[in-house]
């Protein structure tokens, strides 16, 4: 007998409808797995084997063919163990009933019970786009998937209870729908400026970038608190909205790595040892193509410390995602697209020692080596950095005096007033913030003054810029301008934004 039971498979972040078809015929006894699955598939028929007979069921002695249609699409995971092991009950006439309105995922024990899967959450998003509404999936997936509106998802537990529900013996209710809103403020940032002593420049520094999406670069000798700094970002940045937030859980998902909540609530902020190889940056993967450190910080920010001990082919990575704002990564599993919209931050020592330039340690570092340092950034790299930072030692007066530091929640309302000027000018362009303008939105939106030309050509040629440079300054101005509720861009607002490139001419 022939049945036939609705499941996904995943490429990239979108997930394609695969039938799972089995055939049960008298003959020699056999079990055929077809239809290009991985080793974590074709392992699938010792667990459905056990799962069966645990769920005192009958494995059918016979001729077993299973078919996972398209045959064109490699099978990766072991979310089909469930969808097989209930085809082979209805091809066996142990399951008379229809399930062509279900689609399943599941891993299986060996005692029956489901284990939860990868992916689940941009399988459901594809599902439902293409009319897919009910769905049979583990229950330690049931908080990943409550989040989607007009699903029927039935989180269960076990084979047994799969069998019960499609049978009619037992009922269940579907999980309850979670809102966002319920969930996005259990969680809290552990960081804040207000634990950060002095670093005044610096701190506008970050104001800045977050309020425009740019990138920032700090240098400075260790221990000034750089990366310190760096884990206050995500929290002045504005709160995720619930697309932003199912656009990134569907990355974490997909890596493997949400939490119990079943949704990401806090921006992202990841930080790959400078060990890190171009592939766990960029994605891939001997099998399905997964995302790397630069799509897992999608939505928020991508800090790499000691910016120069990072490969030179791992850095040179950065360049083409720091612009499209998506990875397209192939490998030999497959080609697969992943969103890549995250801030980049850096930090770096002015030299191999770190004390060039400190007016109170001695750098013992020669010119070469010096040279040779920070040639390790490339110039098309560093072009893409908007705003580049110098962060000096503090004072121990500074340390321990007794006035208090401006908390993030006080930032991050001028970052989120910032924001809201900018959604309102390119709420007919299709970007979100300054950083993401191109060339016609600069000549539309940051018209100069002769004041400011002049300002900005002096710039120009004392700092030997480039022409991106010139146009990172003339953005990382613009927002200077929003923070100040300036509909025009004015010399003090160059000025500022051209002294965050004062290191062009020192590292190149």
């Amino acid at each position: 007998m022939l049945s036939k039971v609705t499941s996904f498979a995943l490429c990239g972040l979108e997930g394609v409808p695969v039938e799972v078809e089995t055939d049960i015929n008298k003959g020699m006894v056999a079990y055929d797995l077809v239809g290009l699955p991985d080793a974590a598939v074709k392992e699938s028929k010792e667990r459905v084997r056990s799962a069966i007979k645990n769920s005192v069921m009958r494995f059918p002695i016979n001729k077993i063919t299973i078919n996972l249609a398209p045959a064109g699409i490699k099978k990766e995971g072991s979310h089909y163990d469930l969808p097989i092991a209930v085809s082979i009950l209805k091809a066996s006439d142990q399951l008379p009933c229809d399930t062509d309105g279900y689609v399943m995922f599941g891993e299986l024990a060996l005692d029956g019970s489901l284990r939860a899967v990868t992916g689940i959450l941009p399988m459901l998003i594809s599902a439902k786009a293409k009319g897919y509404t009910k769905f049979i999936l583990p229950a330690a997936n049931a908080n990943e998937a409550s989040f989607i509106e007009g699903l029927q998802v039935y989180a269960l537990r076990s084979l047994s209870e799969v069998i019960a529900f499609l049978s009619g013996e037992k009922q269940f209710s579907p999980a309850p729908f979670r809102s966002y809103d319920s969930v996005k403020s259990n969680r809290k940032y552990s960081s804040d400026l207000a634990f950060v002593k002095g670093q005044r420049i610096a701190k506008r520094a970050l104001e800045i970038a977050v309020a425009g999406g740019h990138n920032i670069l700090l240098v400075g000798p260790p221990g000034t608190g750089k990366t310190m700094l760096a884990r206050c970002i995500p929290t002045i940045m504005p709160d995720m909205t619930f697309e932003e937030a199912l656009e990134v859980t569907k990355i974490h998902s997909v890596a493997g790595e949400l939490s119990e909540e079943g949704i990401v609530t806090l921006r992202p902020f990841r930080t790959p040892h400078h060990t890190a190889t171009t592939v766990s940056l960029c994605g891939g993967g001997n099998g399905r193509v997964r995302p790397g450190e630069i799509s897992k910080a999608h939505g928020g920010v991508l800090f790499l410390d000691e910016l120069p001990e990072y490969s030179r082919s791992a850095l040179e990575a950065l360049r083409q995602p720091l612009e499209d704002r998506q990875i397209t990564v192939t490998r030999a599993g497959g080609t697969a697209t992943f969103p890549a919209d995250f801030m980049l931050c850096a930090s770096m020592n002015p030299c191999p020692c770190g004390n060039y330039g400190s007016a109170e340690l001695t750098c013992t570092c020669t010119p070469a080596q010096i040279k040779r340092y920070r040639s390790k950034i490339s110039g098309p790299l560093l072009d893409r950095i908007d705003l580049q930072v110098e962060v000096d030692s503090v004072k121990y007066d500074d340390l321990i005096a007794d006035g208090t530091e401006e908390p993030s929640a006080k930032v991050k309302e001028r970052v989120e007033a910032a924001r809201a000027v900018q959604r309102e000018r390119f709420s007919s362009d299709g970007i979100r913030t300054n950083a993401n303008m191109g060339e016609r939105q600069i000549k539309k939106y940051c018209r100069l003054s002769t004041e400011c030309e002049s300002v900005l050509r002096n710039a120009f040629e004392t700092l030997h810029l480039s022409a991106r440079a010139r146009s990172r300054i003339i953005k990382v101005a613009r927002t200077i301008a929003d923070l100040d509720f300036s509909s025009e861009i004015k010399p003090q607002h160059i000025l500022e934004a051209a002294s965050y490139r004062s290191l062009d001419g020192d590292m190149l």
